[in-house]
């Protein structure tokens, strides 16, 4: 009889998730292991390309990396995971054609990542988040509906609020955010005429003393003075104390009425991780250094949604550079046990932290040495141009950019609405009912 091979089955499609399928099939025959990815996308997104598609640089579609060319052996499931029994070592997930998946495993890799976190300013599900592809398109759509409202209304307190943009919370995520949408805004402004630059105001909310605080204070100067001398309304110790559609209330009393009001302050569990019976840290899985749930020994943690302890006790960042070291290891790990061998941890240093802030600047720490300006800007680029997977994917990345320094992207909306061809067309172009006789 026939053994059966051990089945690994690697719950989440994002840098962590994939890689270490990715990193398997070069360690594993399929006679050891049956390796199963499920993920509720078919594709894996270059997270630090999100922002320049947001801003019309950068072709949606080239963020992204489809994930079934990147693996030959790995059993692929395109679903969304509704609920892991650890007990019966089941992963329960359903296919958007409402097929159901019952996968047990030997040997599970929690790979889901985080959210953005809506409970801890009250009101934060009436504001747009901006973790996804689906976000950049909502969020570039937005942006250019309020400059046609505003370009075709006579209301100048309308025309105000319309031309109004806040993005809540100051660290990376929300300096990267506004850097693009400057450029944007700068874009938008060249097409519509009866806009003038002035009536458009960009507000930076951060609740803490100073941008950007994952980087040196310095760095953070940088950004501050950039955005000022780009008109961007900064303001520092000061976080939104509620948001309401359209609406910002500061802990002043003051309110800001905006078209367009995003979240980017801080992370939360995944709700499917958040359930589990397993210790956490702040919402992210406990492991030892090898990245193993020390109470469950088959139950593996990478990535955004697992706290991994570095040498000094404390987690490592949710840095895509960390997942990416980190599925290198797993991988020899889950491989290495198959065969009675010793996990091994996890041990990396971190080469640094970059932020793109549009127009060609940046700021970075590279191995303890600041960087800002255009070469800062420049590593950034050639960084994740180089992370992402496939010379394909690379080219198409460097056309588009190679598109932008002599064109100007359009202001074409995506729509995302599923309606019937009539319910899209106007009042007017209706063909009146019959009436009955």
């Amino acid at each position: 009889m026939t053994k059966k091979p051990n089945r690994i089955v690697i719950a989440g499609g994002g840098f962590g998730g994939v890689y270490t399928a990715v990193d398997l099939e070069r360690l594993l025959d399929t006679d050891d292991a049956e390796v199963i990815l499920v993920s509720m996308n078919n594709y894996f997104l270059m997270t630090p390309l999100l922002f320049e598609v947001g801003s019309g640089v950068l072709e949606f579609r080239h963020a992204v990396n489809p994930i079934r060319p990147l693996i030959k052996k790995t059993h692929f499931i395109n679903a969304i995971i509704e609920r892991i029994d650890l007990d019966a070592k089941v992963v329960h997930a359903a296919s958007v054609a409402g097929d159901k998946y019952k996968l047990d495993y030997d040997q599970l890799v929690l790979a889901m990542g985080q959210l953005t976190n809506t409970t801890r300013i009250p009101g934060s599900d009436q504001a747009l988040t901006y973790r996804t592809i689906a976000d950049a398109i909502l969020f570039r759509n937005r942006v250019i509906e309020a400059f046609e409202r505003a370009d075709a209304s006579s209301n100048e307190e309308q025309r105000r609020k319309d031309l109004t943009f806040v993005v809540v919370g100051g660290g990376l995520v929300g300096v990267e955010l506004m850097g693009e949408l400057t450029e944007l805004v700068g874009r938008l402004l060249k097409l519509y005429r009866r806009i003038r630059p002035e009536m458009v105001r960009l507000i930076l909310l951060h609740h803490g003393a100073a941008l950007v605080p994952e980087l040196a204070p310095k760095l953070g100067r940088y950004s501050h003075d950039q955005f000022k001398r780009r008109g961007v309304d900064v303001r520092v110790n000061t976080g939104a104390e509620r948001i309401e559609p359209e609406r910002v209330y500061l802990p002043s009393g003051e309110t800001i009425d905006a078209s367009v009001i995003v979240l980017a302050a801080g992370l939360a569990p995944n709700p499917i991780i958040n359930e589990l019976n397993l210790p956490k840290d702040h919402g992210r899985v406990i492991t030892d250094a090898c990245m193993r749930v020390p109470s469950r020994p088959e139950v593996w943690a990478i990535g955004d949604c697992a706290a991994i302890p570095g040498p000094e006790g404390k987690p490592y960042p949710t840095l895509a550079q960390h997942a990416l070291r980190e599925a290198k290891v797993l991988s020899k790990n889950l491989a290495g046990i198959l065969k009675d061998q010793t996990p091994q941890p996890f041990v990396y240093h971190a080469l640094g932290s970059m932020a793109a802030l549009g127009h060609y600047r940046g700021i970075a720490n590279l191995m303890g040495v600041n960087v800002k300006g255009f070469l800062a800007w420049v590593v950034w680029r050639t960084y994740y141009l180089f992370q992402m997977p496939r010379w394909e994917r690379r080219m198409r990345i460097l056309l588009d950019w190679t598109i932008a320094l002599f064109f100007r992207p359009d202001t074409v909306k995506v729509d995302l609405a599923e309606l019937p061809h009539n319910a899209r067309l106007a009042p007017k172009l209706m063909l009146p009912e019959k009436k009955s006789e």
